[in-house]
């Protein structure tokens, strides 16, 4: 398929049942090896899409994907829960980018942590430890774990560097549920899955219904199964499912909502216009890879042209350009094959150029 952007009017009939898109996706999940469900849409909504293969091995065969099927978002977390709440947060003037944390919040006060800003958290340029090992290096009790991370010493000097770490997400979360006076899972259902229908989605563990039409992720050694309705990351699940790096639950149909919003955000939305705009530009400087507040520059694009995606670990990625008004997600559980990346890696590339260019 040529690499330029196809022409809006040409996005349904690429994403139509059997159309190019569908076939690429199908192509695509045949190295994979993890069935998939995939949806392109504008500001309107949903364009098309469609699902292929099983939801995994052994009991798992025999289920098929639809846009109903809830897949483990992994760090999707990072944009569907966390980023809006910031942008509340920002909005409402109580969130500064630029101020030292340090210097406005008293928990950060006197720590290595206290140099960074809110703005470098979100564009992972905060030089904060690139792994989380929060069991091996602070327990299993949430209160210690808060402790470590908040007095944590820096990886580098922040500004100097992107650097993606999960560390960012849970600090900014911990500031969030701060400032917000509730907990995450709270204030995410409170200003971005209620007003915008995403009746789907919420953090787990999940409820025996729900875990039915639920994608399982990794085998799990401790347990002796597949986990299943229960977040994949173990740092959120340190946390009791409950995080700013991990553990939202959602559907391609939800998903579909968000992503709308994004291009479209509905005027009674608490985040809204003026924190997307903010959002969706280069955050870093020049250093590479580019990106903006918490949505990564897509690889292979030029951050001129305004292409944003977000991927999870699990096998999840999202994708949203507010110059071409498109947007497009692909959802597997990758995981639960194996951890082989590539296979899936290229696949979203040449999603990515079929929709995107």
């Amino acid at each position: 398929m040529d690499h330029r952007a196809p022409e809006a009017e040409r996005l349904p009939v690429l994403a139509a049942p059997g159309g190019e898109l569908d076939r690429l996706v199908l192509a695509g999940l045949r190295a994979v090896g993890a069935g998939a469900v995939w949806a392109v849409g504008d500001a309107g909504g949903a364009l098309g899409g469609g699902s292929h293969g099983t939801l995994g091995q052994g009991p798992y065969a025999r289920l098929a994907p639809g846009p109903d099927t809830l897949y483990d978002l992994a760090s999707l977390t990072k944009v569907v829960a966390l980023w809006p709440a910031a942008g509340v947060l920002w909005q409402s003037g109580r969130l500064p980018l630029d101020e030292p944390l340090g210097r406005w919040w008293p928990p950060a006060a006197g720590r290595p942590v206290g140099a960074v800003t809110v703005r470098q958290l979100m564009a992972h340029t905060a030089g904060l430890p690139p792994y989380t090992r929060f069991e091996q290096l602070y327990g299993r009790e949430p209160a210690a774990i808060r402790a470590g991370v908040l007095a944590a010493p820096l990886h580098r000097a922040p500004g100097a560097a992107v650097e993606y770490t999960d560390r960012a997400a849970v600090l900014l979360c911990y500031l969030v549920e701060d400032l917000g006076g509730a907990p995450l899972d709270v204030l995410a259902e409170r200003w971005t899955w209620r007003p915008l229908g995403m009746t789907d989605t919420r953090y787990g563990p999940l409820g025996a219904a729900e875990t039915a039409r639920t994608a399982p992720t990794e085998w799990h050694e401790p347990t002796g199964a597949h986990l299943h309705g229960v977040v994949h990351d173990p740092s959120a699940r340190l946390l009791g499912g409950v995080s700013g790096n991990a553990g939202v639950f959602s559907t391609a149909r939800d998903l579909a909502r968000f992503l709308t919003a994004v291009l479209a955000p509905p005027p009674e939305l608490p985040w809204g216009a003026r924190w997307i705009t903010a959002s969706l530009r280069e955050q870093t400087g020049g250093l590479a890879p580019a990106r903006g507040l918490s949505w990564l520059v897509a690889a292979g694009t030029d951050p001129a042209e305004g292409t944003f995606v977000h991927y999870g670990f699990t096998g999840t990625g999202c994708w949203v350009s507010r110059r071409q008004g498109r947007w497009a997600l692909l959802l597997t559980n990758k995981v639960h094959h194996d951890r082989n990346t590539q296979p899936l890696t290229d696949l979203r590339n040449a999603f990515r150029r079929a929709v995107f260019g």
